[in-house]
């Protein structure tokens, strides 16, 4: 089920909220087994042949969290088997739903091998669910998380405002809020602050997101062919069709949950504000780095024994969360170009010299949008293709109307004439009011911060709920469905 449909909005959101408050005042387990027999019916609208998946996946990760957790601190080689057990059966679920495809078609390619291809459907949020598990049985080896009560382990990886998409959570940022007895009861201001970060989020997602997605898709997947000015639009597009769609899922993730008096972590920071590559990934798909540091990064070493191993542990972090999103050699190249760029950044640093902050921002904002290029791309051509154009090397063509206008143009040996790109001046400006609004605009956290139940904030969320229900004529799904 999408957050940005009716059935959601209108009929399973108010549904799941109604029921778990009724059943709140009476009887506690009851309310929760009601939010997660929701969560599953939420997960399994799309495709309810995955739900067993879920389930087991679930199962075990429970079983061996609450064994990984009494032998902690009795038997510390016993925890370490299960922990590896615990790993081998997440990694290896995700290995063949995810992977299976890709080495196969990989091995066929090596080593001129028939070995037929299985066409596995990716089940929807094997990704997160199984990160989000990992990170939950290593939390047990390390004492820092305890769950014997399988209703409520069970509500932990469930919960639908962050099942699908994120944000990484962990038990112990969770649990605590649902146990938090005052938390059984209807907050109206916390109710109010919910619908008006839900409504930016679907605002994101309808209005500006998939706006972009136009221009995207028809750059990548609807022409052989870019100019220059076309690959710019379309490059440009796609990141900011990725920025407004993953940070508008967020939005919408956070506000329900709020609506149940549960916070999620913040996942977005205003990642384009970065001035370098890593101050990007403390501010981009937070959780996601935050897992990546705590469980691949620091335990390989991090940066604790010498730069060679720091570089070498930083590309392999970013090779894996590179792989983790997408079974494919372009995903992985984009997880090589930002491992590099972080290694590039750390011996900038030893220099000592002090960039100026616009062109800063400038080389991190052009390295971020060319990388994802790779991202986007379904095949390495189509990625060259873009970049190509992005280089100039297809011609720097101009609209008609400024044909023989531009005197100097004359002179250089490109090709200039019509756009095949229509809309032109629409895209490109759409493009530079939002690069305006993710410059010089407070963020959705900064926004809820600041949010006061008035009369001014009714307006704005009935007016940005209202505009974003009346276009909700072609409904998408969000970019990191696919991941």
């Amino acid at each position: 089920m999408l957050f940005n449909s009716y059935v959601y909005i209108f009929a399973f959101l108010p549904a799941a909220f109604a029921g778990y408050f009724l059943l709140a005042q009476k009887q506690t387990r009851l309310a929760r087994a009601w939010l997660i027999l929701a969560s599953l019916f939420f997960y399994s609208y799309w495709n309810i042949k995955y739900l067993p998946l879920i389930l087991v996946s679930l199962g075990v990760n429970y079983f061996l969290g609450r064994r990984i957790g009494d032998k902690a601190q009795e038997d510390e080689a016993e925890a370490k088997t299960l922990l590896i057990l615990g790993l081998v059966f997440n990694i290896g679920l995700l290995g063949y739903f995810k992977y299976a495809d890709f080495f196969i078609s990989n091995i066929n390619y090596l080593f001129g091998a028939k070995l037929p291809m299985l066409h596995i459907v990716l089940p929807l949020a094997i990704s997160f669910f199984t990160f989000q598990q990992i990170a939950y049985i290593v939390d047990a080896y390390r004492g820092e998380a305890k769950e014997y009560d399988l209703l409520n382990y069970a509500l932990f990886i469930t919960f639908f405002p962050q099942l699908i998409a994120g944000p990484i959570v962990h038990h112990k940022e969770m649990m605590p809020q649902f146990m938090d007895e005052r938390n059984k009861y209807i907050n109206f201001e916390n109710m109010a602050r919910g619908l008006f970060i839900f409504s930016i989020g679907l605002f994101k997602k309808v209005m500006i997101a998939d706006t972009f997605a136009y221009w995207a898709n028809w750059g990548f997947d609807g022409t052989y062919q870019l100019t220059f000015f076309e690959a710019w639009i379309t490059s440009l597009s796609y990141t900011f069709q990725l920025y407004f769609d993953f940070s508008g899922y967020t939005d919408m993730a956070i506000g329900a949950a709020l609506l149940f008096n549960i916070k999620l972590p913040v996942n977005f920071n205003s990642p384009y504000k970065a001035l370098n590559i890593q101050d990007f990934w403390r501010r981009w798909h937070m959780t996601l780095s935050r897992f990546l540091r705590d469980y691949i990064y620091i335990p390989l070493g991090g940066n604790r024994k010498g730069e060679l191993l720091t570089y070498r542990n930083l590309m392999i972090t970013f090779l894996i969360g590179g792989l983790w999103h997408g079974a494919g050699w372009n995903f992985v190249f984009w997880g090589f170009l930002h491992g590099l760029a972080l290694i590039i950044h750390r011996l900038w640093k030893k220099t000592g010299i002090r960039m100026p902050n616009i062109l800063a921002w400038f080389i991190t904002f052009n390295f971020v949008n060319a990388a994802w290029v790779f991202f986007r791309a379904k095949t390495w051509h189509d990625a060259i293709k873009v970049l190509r154009g992005m280089i100039g090397l297809n011609g720097v063509v101009l609209p008609v109307n400024l044909e023989g206008k531009i005197v100097f143009l004359d002179k250089l040996p490109y090709p200039y004439g019509s756009f095949t790109l229509q809309n032109t001046m629409e895209a490109s400006l759409y493009i530079l009011l939002a690069l305006i609004v993710v410059l010089t605009c407070r963020n959705s956290v900064e926004l809820k911060d600041r949010f006061k139940p008035n009369l001014a904030y009714a307006l704005i969320i009935g007016f940005l709920a209202f505009v974003s229900i009346i276009h909700l004529t072609n409904v998408t799904q969000f970019l990191y469905f696919n991941f």
